[in-house]
Order: structure tokens, then sequence, then C-alpha cells
């Protein structure tokens, strides 16, 4: 499901949550349109940190991204062809500080703003946004911790929480 004027949506994986030395491993977009694109991204020669529980969670290991990972400036160049103005995520915190390592070791800026979802949000949507996002994972039977799968389901939670408040064919939400 696509709606009108839908956002385009980010989704960063990690060597770690460490907020001092982790960095990006892999990002993945939906656009308005609800087009996917993801590329892993090979460690910048600066970059050492590793978790082995984060492999655990995302699945993806430091030698993939170094056989099959793309430079930091290729990625960099993907996001700035693809993207512009404002892009959304679920965790700013750490989405803006991957964002900010990838272009900072690329020697890059970004052609568009990362913003939280939440400012997407009306206080009834924020409520039910969990509720939904759970629901839309288990239709959608995509894997979590990957990328374009976790940007795939930001876009799809999104257009049914809006759906909903907007009285679409989807249950209200004071009904769920």
């Amino acid at each position: 499901m696509t709606q009108p004027n839908a956002p385009a949506f980010i989704d960063f994986e990690a060597s770690s949550l460490d907020l001092i030395a982790s960095y990006p491993i892999e990002v993945g977009l939906c656009l308005p349109d609800g087009s996917l694109h993801s590329w892993l991204i090979k460690p910048h020669v600066l970059w050492h940190d590793w978790s082995d529980s984060a492999e655990q969670i995302h699945g993806i290991s430091r030698d993939t991204l170094k056989a099959e990972g793309l430079s930091v400036r290729q990625v960099a160049h993907h996001l700035n062809e693809l993207l512009d103005g404002e892009v959304f995520c679920d965790a700013w915190t750490f989405d803006s500080f991957w964002l900010h390592r990838l272009y900072r070791a690329a020697d890059m800026r970004p052609t568009f703003q990362l913003e939280s979802v939440s400012l997407l949000l009306s206080p009834a949507q924020v409520h039910h946004w969990s509720t939904i996002r759970h629901q839309v994972i288990q239709d959608l039977g995509l894997p979590v911790h990957r990328a374009a799968n976790d940007a795939q389901i930001l876009h799809s939670t999104w257009c049914q929480v809006t759906a909903a408040i907007e009285g679409d064919q989807h249950a209200p939400l004071d009904k769920l």
C-alpha cells in the first residue's frame, strides 16, 4: 500500500550501538512510491568497531562487508542521487549519527535532511504506531534488522497509520 504524498524512509544497520565507535554497515531506503534500495557499506579504513551481538541481530559479517560492500563514497553518492528534502527514520539519534559518519568518511554532504518519523504523526498516530508496526511486520513476513526491510516496514506502517486516522478502509485507531 502506498499513499499520495508518502515520505521517503531510511534505515541503517550498524557495527554496534556504541555512539562513539560504531559505524553504518548497511543503509536501506523506501522511496515515496514504495520502491526499495539498499547497500552494504565496506568499512572505512578508520572504522574498527565490531559487536558480535550486533552481528547476531542483523546477520551481516564484517567479512561480507569487506567482500560485497560499496565504498562510503559510492553509498553517499547513491543516497544523494535518490534523496532530497526530508527523509524520515524511527531512531533519529542513532540514524543521524550513522548518517553523519558515512558522509564524513565520504567527505561529502547529504542532499537531504534526516528527520524523525514522529514529526509526521499526530498524538493519536504516535499512540498506535507500535501496535500497527507489529501488525505490519507480521503481515509482511519480513525479517527485521535488515535496512531495506526496516525502511519498508516504516513506509507500510506510516501508510496504515495515516489511512486509519483519515478513516480509510482500516479500522479506526480507537478500535485497535
